[in-house]
């Protein structure tokens, strides 16, 4: 078995015990971003297994969108990234 040689780890463990591998991230054709799958992405980038630039390149996604997704995250869990939950945890 062949392993495709990538920058940084394969894998991390979170600090809940679970392990978070690079098959474990979205697929990059990602469209429908569901508040599971922005809270895999910002995890793989706090914790190290993917670069902010990489996954921004990887799923086209804006600084200004994903420091949205980042700040949701560390302000107020990943139940902030919820579309219905926007207006509970919108800073005004």
């Amino acid at each position: 078995m062949y392993l495709k040689k990538v920058d940084g780890p394969r894998q991390i463990i979170l600090p809940d015990g679970t392990p978070l591998c690079r098959a474990d991230l979205p697929a990059r054709d990602t469209r429908r971003w569901v508040a599971s799958r922005k809270a895999i992405v910002v995890k793989a980038v706090v914790y190290g297994l993917i670069s902010e630039s990489e996954a921004m390149e990887r799923y086209a996604l804006s600084d200004e969108e994903f420091a949205l997704w980042r700040a949701a995250v560390a302000t107020h869990g990943e139940n902030a990234l919820k579309v219905t939950a926007i207006q509970k945890y919108r800073q005004l």
